[in-house]
């Protein structure tokens, strides 16, 4: 790539940081200009259901970098500033308000947005999700000690919110359709032992149990004609990408989100997708893959921003994520596409690991207090090693 012209960088959350930083780190020189929708730099999204829910960290301590880094670094951040449309062939993107901006490269790390669920009341206002910094705040403030409140899903996010609230002191309920947590992830003996970390933690769970609707405030939950009365509901049900703008620039799709080769390039000359949004070809899976991780997010913005550098790289890594559930914290590496089999590796004591097999292979592990297991699973997995 050229050191002229201007590089647009849609989206300032990790994937989109991590490209205009690893651009100027291989010594690229151009221009790098970021949009940011939301009204703050760069910050981490992990702890907003962890230690910034439960009040141990202070907004500081979220920043990715402090603001004199752009400065540094000659990177343009624009905050409250979100693009409306992108011309690939034109080279042209349209901010929201109106400002044409012409780019030699754009990088897309547009991200993802919680799910709703589509039941009467799912949309409603007075419902909780966990996505910004402002919705942390938000729970925060209304989760006083003794503060009944409902979290529906079974997921990380569920978990890592339910227990931080139950932390705060406040009557916890976990709802999931799932007969155990994360089961159909990572294995029902594994979701056993999460539902018992839920247990220790104070929470109670309604597990199996669909939900059918949500009451007008957002207080009350109906599942199976019951409806459970709290005063918070928070909505945990994932996360969709948020791929509007690729769709409507006409860039080629697979899985509902932007198809890219292992540089994290598009269809598109010199248009890239980074993050949530991007189904990339991984060379040492040979296939692409869908990923929602933090990590895996820094992982292609590097990539992205070191190709706009002119350097060689490929994003060729296994994706992995740590959660951290009160104080328990798992660590996962895995292509995520599925396994058959299970291993389950468990001592008297509380660490384990489990050991993820596709066909006779490696394809996932998962620890908690066994590091050395999660060093080696990466190498197993990424070598395709024999599950034995």
């Amino acid at each position: 790539m050229s050191d002229e012209g201007r590089i647009v960088i849609v989206g300032a959350g990790p994937a989109g940081l991590s490209a205009a930083r690893a651009y100027r780190d291989a010594g690229g020189g151009a221009e790098v200009v970021v949009l940011g929708a939301e009204p703050h730099h760069p910050y981490q999204r992990p702890p907003l259901t962890k230690e910034y829910l439960r009040g141990e960290h202070g907004r500081d301590e979220l920043f990715m970098e402090a603001q004199s880094f752009y400065r540094e670094q000659r990177i343009d951040l624009r905050l409250r500033c979100a693009a409306a449309e992108i011309d690939p062939d034109a080279r042209a993107l349209t901010t929201d308000d109106g400002e044409v901006l012409q780019f030699a490269s754009c990088v897309l790390a547009t991200g993802s947005e919680p799910v709703r669920l589509p039941v009467p009341g799912g949309d409603s206002e007075h419902l909780v999700t966990v996505r910004a910094m402002e919705d942390s705040e938000r729970l925060q403030s209304q989760s006083a000690a003794g503060v009944a409140v409902t979290v529906v899903g079974s997921g990380f996010i569920g978990c890592e919110a339910a227990v931080s609230l139950a932390m705060r002191g406040c009557r916890v309920t976990l709802v999931s359709d799932e007969d155990a947590p994360q089961a159909a992830r990572l294995g029902e003996e594994v979701g056993a032992i999460l539902a018992g970390w839920l247990e220790e933690a104070g929470v109670s769970t309604r597990l199996g149990a669909g939900v059918d609707g949500f009451g007008e405030d957002g207080r009350s939950v109906l599942i199976g004609g019951e409806e459970l009365v709290g005063d918070v509901t928070v909505v945990a049900a994932g996360v969709k990408p948020r791929i509007g703008l690729a769709e409507a620039a006409g860039l080629e799709l697979e899985e509902g989100r932007v198809r890219t080769d292992p540089s994290m390039r598009t269809s598109a000359d010199d248009v890239f997708a980074v993050g949530d949004i991007a189904f990339a070809l991984n060379p040492t899976a040979r296939r692409p893959l869908t990923v929602e991780h933090w990590g895996e997010a820094l992982a292609h913005g590097e990539v992205a921003g070191r190709v706009l550098a002119g350097a060689e790289a490929r994003w060729e890594q296994a994706p992995g994520f740590w959660s951290s559930i009160g104080e328990r914290t798992l660590k996962y590496v895995a292509w995520g596409d599925g396994y058959d089999e299970i291993r389950l590796d468990r001592d008297g004591d509380e660490a384990f690991t489990a050991w993820y097999g596709q066909d006779g292979v490696v394809v996932g592990t998962l620890t908690h207090e066994r590091d050395a297991d999660y060093e080696r699973g990466r190498k197993l997995v990424e070598s395709g090693a024999p599950l034995s």
